[in-house]
C-alpha cells in the first residue's frame, strides 16, 4: 500500500518534492524541538493521484487522511466533530516551490451549527466561537465552494455601518452569531438550496479536494508560467491543529523576516495583529502594527519568537518568512520558508550570509533568482525631476524601483493598456489586490493600493515580480467603479498619469522622467562570481553603438547578432534602400547600395570602438524587401520623383513585393542569391569598417559574417563564395591580413538535420531560436497571442515556447545540429541568438548541450551571466 499521509514528525526538510515546501519545513521545524501545531501532510503524489482518478480522491487516501486525524485527536485530547470541545483544524496548500497568494486556506474546520455553541461554553469566549464559525463559513465558502468572498465583504461593511464601528473587532458576540447566520443564508442562496455542510468529515474532504484543485486555478496557472513551475508537481495539503490569535488581547497573528524583504537588511522585520486570524494581516483587512511594538504587547512571546527565530535562520543557513500565531500569551509558529524577496535583498543577503560565514559564494550565487535580476535595472527617477515632482501622499514601500504611467482601476483594464496590451506605462490602484489581479500586476510598471501592509497579497507579489509597490496608502479616496481617486487634494481619473517610488513609499503627481540602472556595488560582486563559475560565454543582441556601449558596461563579452536590417530604417538612409528594391538593373542597385556603405561602415566602425576588440557578429540582410517599401502617399510621391518614375509605377512595384507568407518567403540568404549586389555591398561595408578600426585603435578584430536562413549546403556555398571574393578584394585594396570568418544562422529545422552538411562550409552556427520556434512549431510568434492562453487552460502547452525554449522539440533540434555539425567540423563555434538567450531555463539548456555562448538582449546580459553559472554549478 502506497503512503499519502505522513505526520510531520515523519518527515525532513529532504522530502520537498513530496511533502511540498511547507510540509517539508514544519516536519524539519518539528525535529528541531520547535513550537508547531502538529498535523500531518497529504503528498504532492496524493494530488497527482487525485487528477489521475478524474479529480477523485481514492478511498486509500481518504482512510489515510483519517487515520491521521485519530492520531491528531490523540494528541491533543479532543475529538474531531466534537459538540462539546471539538478538535479544530486548518487546512493549507504547499507546493514544493513557493507561491505566495497563488493556492487557498481553509482556517477553523470542524466546526458546525452545534459544536459553536459547545465551543463557545468550553471556552468562555462566545464572540472568540462565533468570530471562528463566521470566518469558517466564509473561507469554506469561498474556497471550496466558489461563492465570491465579496458577497461575504458587503454583508461585514454594512453590519460595520449599522452598528456605527470601523473594525470586525468592534462588532460583539450577538453580532458574529447573526453574521455567521446570514452567511449560511448566502451560501444557501448560491447553492440552490443546500445548506452549510454540518459533517466535520464531509467539511474535510471538500478542503482537501479544494486544495487539490486550486493548483489548476487561473491565476495558479499564470504564476506557474511566469515562475517557470512545471504543472506536474501537483500540491501537498497540510492538515494542522489549529491555534487561535483571535482569543482577545493576549493573542495575535503576524508574518515576519530575519531580514528586510525589500532591502536585505539584516534583523526582523514584520507585522502582526492583535485579536486577529492570519488571514487577516496578508489580506489587508486591517493596517497591521510593526513587530517591534510586540515587545511592548506581550514582551515574552517578543523574546521566546526572536530567539527562534534567528534559530530558524541559523539552521536553514537563509532569510525566513515565518507565520506565527499567540494564543493567550503562548507562541506557537506556523510556518517558515525562505523568504520571497526583491532582488536587491537578495544580492544584499547572499552577500552578508558569505561575510557572515554562512554560505560559500558558489551557494551565494545559486541563491539568486537569475530572472529577478531585472528589477535592478528597471529605472529609477532623475534626479533633477525628483526634485520638481509634486509628493502628494505616501504610504509602505512595498516593493523598491520607480515608476510612472496612467491610472488604471482594474486588473483587466491595466492588462489591456500594459505590458502585451497597448503598451502603455500603467499603475495599477486598488482599493485591495487579490490573487485574481495577478495578469493586471503582471503588466503594470507600478501598483497603489489603499489598504495592506508590507505583507499583504500585492507586497509580496510585487516584489516577486520585481514591480514597484506602494501599498497601504489610507488617506485615499477610491471609488473603483467610478475610476477615481482622491489624494492631497486632487482627483485622478482612469488615464491621469501618478508616479510611485517604491524605495520610499511617496506618491507622485504627474509623469516624472526615469532613468536606468547601472551595476556596482554587491551586484557587481555577484557577477564577479558569476563570471568566474560559468563557462557559457555571454553576448548582447545590438544594432547600434548606444546599445552595444550600453552592454558592454553590463558585462557583454561581445554581440551574437547584429541586425543590419535596423541600420537601413533611419530617415537619411531609408530612401537609398528603397531606390536599390525598386531598381531594375544591377547597375542600378549597385548604384544605390554604394550609397548605404558609408552608413552601414560607420555604424560598424563605431560598434567596433565600442567592443574594443570583443566579437562581433554581423548577420547580413534578413527580413522580406517589402517592409522597407513606403506606405505613406506623401513617401511614394517623394520615392517616384527622386526616381524618375511615375507614383503609379512605384505603387505596382510595391505591390508585386508583398507576399502571401513573408515569414517563409523571399527573405534571408534568398535575397543575397537573387541580389548578389547586397551581399557584396555589406561585405565591403564590414571588411573596411574592421580594418580601419584595427589600424586606428589597435583592437584585434576577425569580422563574423553571418547568413541568415540557411536550408542547403550549396546556398550557403554559393553565398559564401560572394563574401570571400569581395572580402579579398578588400583586403588586397587595404593591404590587410585580416583574419574573418563566416558561419550561418542556424533557423530552419532542415539547416539542423542537414547540420554536418552546412558544417562543411559554416564555420560557425548561430540559432537563431526565434525563427526555429516558428517553423518548428508552425505557427508565427505574431498571432499565436491570440491562441496560447486556450492552450494553457487546455493543458496543452504549460509555457510560451517563444520566451522558454521547447526542449523536447526545438530543443532537440539544437541539440541535433551541434553534434551533427562537430562531428564534420570539431572546431565549430555554436552560440544562441534568439530571445531564449536571456531566459534563465533556456540558458542552462545551452550549457548542457554544449554551446560556446548566447546571445541576449544589453538589458538581460546579467541575468544570463548569472543563469550561465548557476548551470555551470548544478551541472557539475
Amino acid at each position: 500500500m502506497a503512503k499519502w499521509v505522513y505526520k510531520f514528525h515523519e518527515g525532513s526538510a529532504a522530502m520537498r518534492n513530496l511533502l511540498g515546501g511547507k510540509g517539508c519545513n514544519l516536519a524539519e521545524m518539528t525535529n528541531l524541538g520547535m513550537p508547531i501545531p502538529q498535523g500531518f501532510t497529504v503528498t504532492t503524489e496524493a494530488c497527482t493521484e487525485y487528477y489521475n482518478c478524474g479529480k477523485q480522491i481514492s478511498q486509500e487516501i481518504q482512510d489515510q487522511i483519517f487515520e491521521a486525524i485519530t492520531w491528531l485527536e490523540g494528541i491533543n485530547g479532543k475529538k474531531f466533530g466534537d459538540t462539546e470541545d471539538p478538535l479544530l483544524v486548518s487546512v493549507r496548500s504547499g507546493a514544493r516551490a513557493s507561491m505566495p497568494g497563488m493556492m487557498d486556506t481553509i482556517l477553523n474546520l470542524g466546526l458546525n451549527d452545534v459544536a459553536v455553541e459547545g465551543f463557545a461554553k468550553k471556552t468562555g469566549n462566545p464572540r472568540f466561537a462565533y468570530d471562528s464559525y463566521r470566518r469558517f463559513i466564509q473561507m469554506y465558502s469561498d474556497v471550496v465552494m466558489e461563492v465570491p468572498k465579496s458577497y461575504f465583504e458587503k454583508i461585514i461593511d454594512e453590519m460595520k455601518e449599522a452598528k456605527g464601528v470601523h473594525f470586525d473587532t468592534e462588532l460583539t458576540a450577538d453580532d458574529l452569531k447573526d453574521l455567521a447566520n446570514r452567511f449560511k443564508a448566502v451560501y444557501k442562496d448560491a447553492m440552490n438550496g443546500e445548506e452549510f455542510p454540518q459533517d466535520p468529515k464531509d467539511q474535510l474532504m471538500g478542503a482537501v479536494k479544494a486544495v487539490f484543485r486550486s493548483w489548476d486555478n487561473p491565476r495558479a496557472i499564470v504564476y506557474r508560467r511566469m515562475n517557470d513551475i512545471p504543472g506536474d508537481w501537483g500540491t501537498a495539503v497540510n492538515v494542522q491543529t489549529m491555534v487561535f490569535g483571535n482569543k482577545g488581547e493576549t493573542s495575535g497573528t503576524g508574518v515576519a523576516f530575519t531580514r528586510n524583504p525589500s532591502t536585505g537588511e539584516k534583523g526582523i522585520y514584520g507585522e502582526y495583529l492583535i485579536n486577529a486570524q492570519g488571514e487577516d494581516v496578508v489580506a489587508g483587512v486591517r493596517t497591521p502594527q510593526p513587530i517591534s511594538k510586540l515587545a511592548e504587547d506581550l514582551p515574552e512571546c517578543y523574546e521566546e519568537f526572536m530567539n527562534l527565530a534567528m534559530k530558524l535562520e541559523n539552521h536553514f543557513r537563509d532569510m525566513q518568512d515565518m507565520e506565527f500565531t499567540i494564543e493567550e500569551g503562548k507562541l506557537y509558529f506556523l510556518q517558515t520558508r525562505n523568504g520571497k524577496r526583491t532582488a536587491p535583498a537578495a544580492i544584499q543577503i547572499a552577500c552578508d550570509l558569505v561575510d557572515e560565514g554562512m554560505i560559500t559564494p558558489e551557494e551565494a550565487v545559486c541563491r539568486i533568482e537569475a530572472k529577478s535580476l531585472d528589477q535592478l535595472l528597471h529605472p529609477t527617477f532623475v534626479p533633477e525631476a525628483l526634485k520638481a515632482g509634486e509628493v502628494i501622499g505616501s504610504a509602505l514601500p512595498a516593493s523598491p524601483g520607480a515608476a510612472a504611467g496612467k491610472v488604471y482601476f482594474t486588473a483587466d483594464e491595466a492588462k489591456d493598456a500594459g505590458k502585451g496590451g497597448r503598451g502603455e506605462r500603467v499603475i495599477l490602484v486598488r482599493l485591495e489586490t487579490s490573487p485574481e489581479d495577478i495578469e493586471g500586476m503582471h503588466a503594470a510598471q507600478g501598483i497603489l493600493t489603499v489598504r495592506g501592509g508590507m505583507t499583504s497579497h500585492a507586497a509580496v507579489v510585487a516584489r516577486g515580480m520585481g514591480t514597484c509597490c506602494v501599498s497601504g496608502c489610507g488617506e485615499i479616496k477610491i471609488d473603483e467603479e467610478a475610476k477615481v481617486f482622491e489624494l492631497g487634494g486632487y482627483t485622478f481619473h482612469e488615464g491621469d498619469y501618478i508616479s510611485l517610488d517604491g524605495s520610499t513609499g511617496k506618491i507622485y503627481k504627474g509623469d516624472i522622467a526615469t532613468q536606468e540602472a547601472t551595476v556596482s556595488g554587491n551586484f557587481e560582486r555577484i557577477m564577479e562570481w558569476a563570471d568566474q563559475f560559468r563557462t557559457l560565454r555571454v553576448r548582447t543582441n545590438a544594432d547600434t553603438p548606444a546599445d552595444t556601449a550600453n552592454a558592454v558596461k553590463l558585462g557583454a563579452e561581445g554581440i551574437g547578432l547584429c541586425r543590419t536590417e535596423h541600420m537601413f530604417f533611419d530617415a537619411e538612409r531609408i530612401p537609398k534602400i528603397r531606390k536599390m528594391i525598386l531598381s531594375d538593373t544591377v547597375e542600378q542597385r549597385e548604384e544605390a547600395l554604394n550609397e548605404l556603405i558609408p552608413f552601414q561602415k560607420g555604424d560598424f566602425k563605431a560598434m567596433y570602438k565600442a567592443l574594443e576588440g570583443r566579437p562581433m557578429t554581423v548577420r547580413y540582410l534578413d527580413p522580406p524587401l517589402h517592409e522597407f517599401v513606403p506606405t505613406d502617399p506623401e513617401d511614394i510621391k517623394a520615392l517616384a520623383e527622386d526616381m524618375g518614375m511615375t507614383v503609379e509605377a512605384v505603387k505596382a512595384k510595391c505591390d508585386d513585393l508583398h507576399e502571401f507568407n513573408p515569414m517563409m518567403g523571399h527573405r534571408g540568404c534568398r535575397l543575397a542569391v537573387t541580389y548578389p549586389e547586397i551581399a557584396r555591398m555589406q561585405t565591403r561595408a564590414v571588411m573596411e569598417a574592421a580594418i580601419e578600426v584595427k589600424e586606428e585603435c589597435g583592437y584585434d578584430i576577425i569580422p563574423e559574417i553571418m547568413i541568415p536562413l540557411v536550408g542547403e549546403k550549396k546556398e550557403l556555398k554559393f553565398v559564401k563564395d560572394i563574401v570571400v571574393e569581395t572580402a579579398e578584394k578588400v583586403k588586397a585594396e587595404k593591404n590587410s591580413d585580416i583574419q574573418y570568418h563566416i558561419g550561418t544562422m542556424i533557423e530552419i529545422p532542415r539547416a539542423a538535420l542537414t547540420a554536418d552538411k552546412i558544417a562543411e562550409e559554416a564555420e560557425f552556427f548561430s540559432f537563431g531560436t526565434n525563427d526555429l520556434t516558428q517553423m518548428t512549431f508552425g505557427f508565427s510568434r505574431d498571432d499565436a497571442g491570440k491562441f496560447l492562453d486556450s492552450y494553457y487552460k487546455a493543458k496543452i502547452y504549460e509555457s510560451d515556447p517563444f520566451a522558454r525554449l521547447d526542449q523536447e522539440g526545438v530543443g532537440q533540434l539544437v541539440k541535433m545540429a551541434v553534434e551533427k555539425g562537430r562531428a564534420a567540423r570539431a572546431d565549430l563555434k555554436c552560440g544562441i541568438c534568439g530571445e531564449h538567450g536571456g531566459d534563465p531555463s533556456s540558458v542552462e539548456f545551452c550549457h548542457k548541450v554544449g554551446l560556446n555562448y548566447v546571445s541576449c538582449s544589453p538589458f538581460r546580459v546579467p541575468i544570463a551571466r548569472l543563469a550561465a553559472a548557476q548551470a555551470a554549478l548544478n551541472n557539475k
